[in-house]
């Protein structure tokens, strides 16, 4: 009994703590690998399955052969207009499902609609594919929300977890403001850099399947006479309506499908087994006890701070530029002159140098702010005004590697537009009450820019070039401005985040007739409530046991029931 009672000589409390906060470290950095790595493999599968989907669908002869006369094409317009169109209305919904359902299980339930979008390419009918992308344009911005959401409160926890032995940190304190910056700054970086492998793994089923069934560039462009800037109207005109040589048998189609659906499962079960939790279970409780009503108002309340309306053109922006890469550029540009089967190249070169430079955003380690979020814009804006006075012409591939430069650079800037964004928004917003209303209002202006893209599909070149140097520049300005703002001491407009209500029903420990609380426990309040009283009779009642007094009270109730009788 001594040796299991007594004190154990061996034991060190604080290398116990030490290895005990290491351990929470570690799998906090798991976590955001494990999302990263989730988000990556569920973009790149529905990119992957949309491109393929829309040059298979293309094809004049692949319509009419396994088809007929069903409007494929129909459907694909109605389809891009559900995942284009939906999103506007996301600002009224998004915090209110990331606030129900908690950051971690919007993240697993939106990676769980993109599975959805892959399983119903198994039987391509307007009543699946159409609801399918609807849905996919729903959770567009509750998914990005809660990822900007996810990785910020990560970084802020790597914090308490090094920190510790802080007295704020060991009482749920809030801690001094700028000091998790260092965090927030290298796991954006870290997510940014394996998300942006998504462009790679978009291209795989080109790489390693369609890519057989594709006619050369010399069949596909023969009717095309315009590429680049001096394109006048839509995307493309005069590309060959067949794309394909030979139809790609429906079994190899159901193979590709099958590997694609396999990894959105993937990424699903990497996000729900290896994901931890973002908040504590008492904090998803305070975050929820604001109100449903006020949990709606406060995007549009956070809306007066001067800091979102001045970043909000630089929102619109980083939708258009990523857009313009992966449509515009590669397709006006890059399609244009090289062929189709150059496409996944130029993605591919986009999106590795998208994902190496993303490392740059190390910079706001060492340098002014201003320099990495500007850089991106700036360079953007140099490469759309040499685009302003280069056409290549159709079916010259020496211009490649130009072309390829172009993307290279593109995906620098990208890196810098996006990484930069982020991370100013997790250093401005550093409350966790506020964080989702935030990168809700950041990701709804960049649905909004998708909308705007999908509507300019048919305007002139030049004028698609032009609004894209005018955004940048204005974001840049905008920008500039805010910071001479924030120089200047200007305080900013934030809403005050109500406190939580804590009568809640389903809480009873949260209740004043409290039925948990021991007697110990009843008898310590009762003596102060009896100090504050000052009768002697009412001491004496309130020194009793708990139990006895709800029993003395349910017996005096009782007996003048019977006397008014």
């Amino acid at each position: 009994m001594e040796e299991f009672f007594g004190d154990n000589g061996d034991y060190d409390e604080e290398a116990e703590e030490k290895r005990y906060y290491r351990r929470k470290r570690l799998l906090t950095v798991k976590s955001v690998i494990s999302a990263s790595l989730g988000a990556a493999i569920t973009y790149g599968v529905y990119l992957g399955l949309l491109q393929m989907q829309l040059i298979l669908h293309y094809d004049e002869t692949y319509r009419d052969v396994k088809y007929g006369n069903m409007g494929l094409q129909d459907i694909d317009n109605k389809m891009l207009m559900g995942i284009n169109v939906t999103p506007i209305v996301a600002l009224l919904y998004t915090p209110v499902l990331i606030r129900f359902f908690g950051t971690k299980w919007m993240l697993f339930l939106s990676s769980g609609i993109y599975a959805l979008f892959v399983s119903t390419n198994y039987w391509e009918r307007y009543y699946t594919l159409v609801p399918s992308a609807t849905v996919i344009g729903v959770m567009i911005v509750p998914f990005w929300a809660s990822i900007g959401n996810y990785i910020t409160r990560m970084a802020q926890k790597y914090y308490e977890f090094v920190n510790y032995k802080e007295e704020n940190v060991r009482e749920h304190r809030r801690v001094p403001r700028g000091a998790s910056h260092r965090y927030i700054i290298i796991f954006q970086c870290i997510f940014y850099s394996f998300f942006h492998m998504s462009f790679v793994l978009s291209q795989f089923p080109m790489y390693f399947f369609l890519n057989k069934f594709l006619y050369s560039y010399n069949h596909t462009l023969c009717n095309v006479q315009q590429c680049g800037a001096s394109i006048q109207h839509g995307i493309l005109p005069g590309f060959n309506v067949t794309v394909l040589h030979s139809l790609p048998p429906s079994l190899s189609l159901i193979y590709v499908e099958s590997a694609l659906m396999g990894a959105a499962l993937l990424s699903m079960l990497l996000i729900l087994v290896l994901c931890g939790s973002a908040y504590r279970p008492t904090e998803e409780i305070d975050l929820r006890s604001i109100g449903w009503g006020n949990i709606f108002q406060l995007p549009f309340k956070h809306a007066r701070d001067y800091r979102l309306r001045c970043l909000a053109p630089y929102f619109l922006y980083s939708g258009f530029e990523v857009l313009f890469a992966c449509s515009g550029f590669a397709l006006c540009y890059g399609v244009c002159s090289l062929g189709l089967e150059k496409l996944p190249y130029l993605i591919t070169a986009y999106g590795l140098s998208a994902s190496i430079f993303s490392w740059l955003g190390l910079s706001f380690l060492r340098l002014p702010r201003q320099v990495p979020i500007a850089g991106g814009a700036v360079l953007h804006a140099c490469i759309l005004i040499g685009l302003f006075f280069w056409s290549p012409k159709p079916k010259e591939q020496s211009q490649s590697s130009v072309l390829y430069l172009v993307a290279v650079l593109w995906g620098m800037g990208t890196a810098l537009n996006k990484t930069g964004l982020s991370i100013i928004i997790g250093m401005f917003y550093e409350d966790k009450e506020r964080q989702d209303f935030v990168f809700t209002i950041y990701h709804w202006m960049q649905a909004i820019a998708i909308f705007i893209v999908y509507l300019w599909s048919g305007l002139h070149m030049m004028a698609k070039l032009g609004i894209m140097l005018a955004s940048a520049l204005i974001s840049v300005l905008s920008y500039l401005w805010m910071e001479h703002k924030i120089s200047c001491k200007v305080p900013p407009r934030v809403p005050k985040i109500p406190a939580p209500r804590h009568k809640v029903k389903g809480y009873r420990y949260l209740e004043e007739d409290n039925s948990d609380e021991s007697d110990s426990e009843g008898d310590e309040s009762d003596k102060e409530e009896s100090e504050k009283s000052g009768s002697e009779e009412e001491d004496n009642e309130r020194e009793l046991p708990v139990r006895e007094r709800r029993r003395l009270k349910q017996h005096m109730v009782y007996e003048q029931a019977v006397e008014e009788e």
